[in-house]
Parts: structure tokens; sequence; C-alpha cells
């Protein structure tokens, strides 16, 4: 770990990204994108989801039409668990490792789907347990050699959750920087949905039962594993809920020191990656049920950050709709993917920026010449189209 040198002087940089989002208001931008809708050539409401990913992303410009969201780039954060040891995942830990060879090489999903919407893929190695050598796409950021297991103690100290966070912040600014106007979140690590559950369950209040699902498409007796590990860590840390209300015992007062306990590197990497993004203003895709994870801890420690969000799906695991619906953040695309990556959220990129071009594109009813409909009349044909 490397002291932080944010901007032209000494300080932490997840205290002043934290700073920069106390006053981040979307009102006025989303204010005159709702109301440049009404003027559009479309019925009300016909654009449906789009409208409001344009809505956002004007709110997050404070401007309407916002600029086009292009170019966009995947960051895919990597790290290894030290849960894995609970046997909670058929795979071998040694596959988070061989994955990131696979993305640095071109050939998994993810880059099929970032070549198909002219995406840049950049991995960030906040934690995988062996030594990478230096490639090509492939940022440096490890912590230490992956998380110890929640279930004996925290998964990683408080200074390696911060050092994670502020090499997040640091990725979302660099990507930035190079020109990039679109984030999209990524990830990969070997037992990080185990993480995941454990991190939903903790800040929405749900129980283990609830938030663990079947990851890379485990076994019946595998599931019971996971779902028993996942309620042993958050029992041992007074994470769980309530059962005389069946939720949260406190509010997460502490989110950081939750995301150390029984979350991962690249949970915490991705929370600095969405805080340092909001930050900058700049839109952020979110992928599967990891990115959803470090949203919930993000969200909690800068409530306003969530302006730069746009869920890119809904993945089949169930605490990625908990973690959604407690963000209050709608899906763009709903396929059934369990992938992670980053690919669902890349498939969602050109919704993003077609939502853009329309704010910017689309004629309104008086530049257009086109009637508009008569208010006095609900039965008249001949709607505008």
């Amino acid at each position: 770990m490397h002291d932080e040198t944010w901007g032209n002087h000494h300080v932490d940089p997840l205290d002043e990204t934290l700073a920069a989002l106390v006053d981040l208001d979307a009102e006025p931008g989303a204010a005159a994108a709702r109301e440049h809708l009404t003027r559009m050539t479309v019925p009300p409401g016909a654009l449906g989801g789009v409208a409001e990913l344009g809505v956002r992303l004007a709110g997050l410009a404070g401007t309407c039409p916002p600029p086009l969201p292009e170019p966009a780039v995947v960051a895919v954060f990597a790290g290894d668990h030290g849960v894995h040891a609970q046997g909670v995942t058929p795979w071998p830990q040694e596959v988070t490792a061989q994955m990131v060879a696979n993305f640095l090489a071109g050939g998994a999903a993810v880059n099929a789907f970032a070549a198909t919407v002219g995406a840049e893929v950049q991995v960030v190695d906040v934690g995988v347990a062996a030594d990478l050598a230096p490639a090509p796409g492939l940022l440096p950021r490890k912590v230490r050699h992956g998380t110890a297991d929640m279930t004996a103690g925290p998964a990683m100290t408080r200074d390696e959750a911060r050092a994670a966070v502020h090499a997040g912040i640091e990725t979302a600014r660099d990507l930035v920087v190079a020109g990039n106007r679109l984030l999209v979140t990524g990830d990969m690590g070997i037992a990080n949905t185990t993480a995941s559950a454990a991190l939903v369950a903790a800040f929405t209040g749900a129980s283990a039962e609830q938030v663990t699902g079947r990851g890379t498409g485990i076994d019946d007796a595998t599931h019971a594993r996971k779902t028993a590990v996942v309620a042993e860590a958050l029992a041992r840390h007074g994470l769980a809920p309530d059962p005389s209300d069946g939720h949260f015992r406190s509010a997460p007062e502490d989110p950081l020191g939750v995301l150390a306990a029984v979350g991962g590197l690249e949970h915490a990497g991705l929370t600095g990656f969405l805080l340092g993004a909001a930050a900058l203003r700049t839109p952020v895709v979110l992928d599967g049920v990891v990115s959803g994870a470090a949203a919930l801890v993000a969200a909690a420690l800068a409530p306003t950050a969530s302006h730069a969000w746009l869920a890119g799906h809904r993945s089949v695991e169930p605490a990625h709709t908990l973690a959604l619906d407690h963000l209050g953040l709608a899906p763009a695309l709903d396929l059934g993917l369990r992938v992670g990556e980053g690919t669902g959220a890349l498939l969602a990129v050109p919704v993003v920026a077609a939502a853009a071009r329309a704010l910017a594109d689309v004629a309104t009813f008086d530049a257009a010449g086109v009637a508009k409909k008569d208010a006095t009349d609900e039965h008249e044909a001949g709607d505008p189209p």
C-alpha cells in the first residue's frame, strides 16, 4: 500500500470524495429533462424506462440534453475470498487468476460484449491471491492476496478496506481523465457471490436464506452449505437480522466496518469506483449482484452518489433484486444473466446512449410541425406517432 496524493495536496481520497458528494443535486437537470420530454414527438410516457434513464443522465449532468455517454469503459475489479475455504463453490480459487488472464487475452464473455458496444476493458487487481505479471489492460492495485475467511474473523482490516476503496476512486478518476464518459462496473472473484450475499443482508436486513443464490450454478447441497456460511458470517459479526422483527438490529452506521467484516476487496474497489465517478458527475452502469452489494456500501457512505448510477440489468441472484429495490434503481434489462464480469451492464450501454441521444435528437412538436394531442377530446384518432 502507498500513501495517496489527491489533487495537489496530501489528503485522504475517500474523505475528499465524500465531501464533494454532499451537495450533489440532480433535480435541476432532471426537471429540465422531464419538461423537455413533454414536448418531444412521442406520446407521453411512451419511452418508458428509456426516458427515466435520460432524466437520470440529465440530472447528473445538470443540463438537458446531457452529453452523450461515450466512450465507455468497463473496469473489472478482481479479488479472491478467504471464505472459499468453507466449500461455498465447486470452482478452485485459482480460476480467479486464470480468468483475469483470459480477460487480458480477450477471450472472455466481457471482451465479446465490450467489443460489441465499443467499450474498452480494464482489469483492476485489488486482491487476486496470485502474483500477476504486468500486462496491457491490467491495473495493479493489489491491497492483499485475497481476503481472510469472514466466518473466522473480519475479511480484511479497516485500513485494507479503505485502501481498496482508494484504488477504486483512483481508477474512476484516471478513466475519466483519459476521456471516458460512461463507466461500467465489472468483477471477478471465485466465491464473491457469498460475500455479496452477506453484504446485501447486512444493508437490507434480509436473512441469509433470502439473499443466498446459486452463483455459478451450484447444486442443492452446496447451496445449503453456502446459506449456512452466510448466516454464520452475519452472526459472527453481529449483522444478522433481529428475529423479533426480521430486520437489521440497527442501521449500519459504520459502512466501512461492515465492508471490512464481510466484503471482498473487489467490493471495496467498486465502492470507491462508484463514489469517485459520482464525485466527477460521470454516469456508471451497474452490473449484477457484486456491483449491487458495493452500491449499498457506497450509498450508505454518500446517499447522493446514487444519482450517478444506472442499473444495467437484473441478475438471477436473489440478493441483486433486494439490492436494486433498496437502492430504488430499475434495471434496464432482465435477461437471466449470472455471468458477472460486467456483461449485463455492457449490454445496457446502447440503451443508456439511446436515452441521451433521444433528448438531444428527437424533435419537439413545435420544431417538427406536428400537432399535439387535443386534451379536450381523449377519443380523437391520429395521435402523433
